[in-house]
């Protein structure tokens, strides 16, 4: 892996991080604004699962 395969998975995640609010921008409001009723533990467990699929897939294309 180099820097420009770095620089294509941040390229390709900013481009999937501006589908949402570019297609629905009051639903992500909407979802944002239910994240901040959510405790702590739940956002790190949430948190800790989303990286635990990412290794995962990582694994998996490598």
């Amino acid at each position: 892996m180099n820097l420009s395969d770095l620089l294509a998975a941040f390229g390709l995640f900013l481009v999937l991080e501006g589908i949402a609010p570019f297609l629905n921008p009051q639903g992500v409001k909407r979802a944002l604004a239910r994240l901040m009723e959510l405790r702590d533990r739940e956002l790190r467990i949430a948190g800790l699962g989303s990286m635990l699929v990412g290794i995962i897939i990582l694994f998996l294309v490598r």
